[in-house]
């Protein structure tokens, strides 16, 4: 009889001590309402820098887009741009012009139409004028940039890829990456066709120049 009293006694001592760890855990999940709120980011954290649609870097000194409003200007600056080129035909808006202006940016408009298949006519005049600019480092660090960016910016993109020996099957997934389902048979048939032979002596060494 003495030792199963022993035994309820222990059986009940440690009952209690497990229920107080569940209340010491219980006290410890409470969370204290006292605590000052977290401050919301600021302007001019990172928070605050967001990409064109379709942002990406094509090689030093070389960016590509879709067409940036204001809410992306933040975030271009601190590309420390020399100049962009427009692959549209519309004017350049004018809050665009006053951020180009301000920060020194110089502008290459080249107006290519934005037909949809089968009325796509992608001139390659234009197209080898651009690529020019483009190879020019004395225009670096450059943004290419239509209104999605992903037919017309992937056109040049995609002829300056075959410039750097890229072989088509490169050339194709990397402009597919950015057309995705509105990807062209046309563009890619354009690409495959461009003569680069012409261009070919064009120095092809990419540097983002410091200002």
């Amino acid at each position: 009889m003495k030792l199963l009293g022993n035994s309820n006694k222990e059986q009940q001592q440690a009952a209690a001590e497990e229920e107080d760890m569940c209340r010491t855990i219980e006290v410890a999940s409470v969370v204290d309402l006292s605590s000052p709120p977290v401050a919301p980011p600021v302007a001019g954290d990172d928070l605050s820098l967001i990409p064109p649609l379709n942002f990406s870097m094509v090689d030093n000194g070389i960016f590509r887009s879709g067409f940036p409003d204001s809410a992306n200007f933040t975030f271009l600056q601190t590309l420390r741009l020399r100049s962009i080129i427009y692959l549209c035909p519309e004017p350049y808006p004018d809050s665009n012009m006053e951020f180009l202006k301000s920060n020194g940016v110089r502008l290459f408009q080249f107006g290519i139409e934005g037909h949809k298949e089968p009325f796509v006519n992608i001139p390659e005049d234009m197209i080898r004028e651009a690529l020019k600019v483009l190879l020019d480092v004395r225009n670096h660090p450059v943004l290419i940039h239509c209104k999605r960016g992903k037919h017309r910016t992937g056109c040049l993109v995609g002829c300056l890829r075959k410039l750097q020996r890229w072989c088509l099957t490169s050339v194709f997934d990397e402009y597919q990456r950015f057309a995705a389902a509105k990807a062209r048979v046309s563009d890619q048939r354009f690409m495959e066709l461009f003569d680069i032979s012409s261009l070919k002596h064009l120095p092809m060494s990419f540097s983002c120049l410091k200002r």
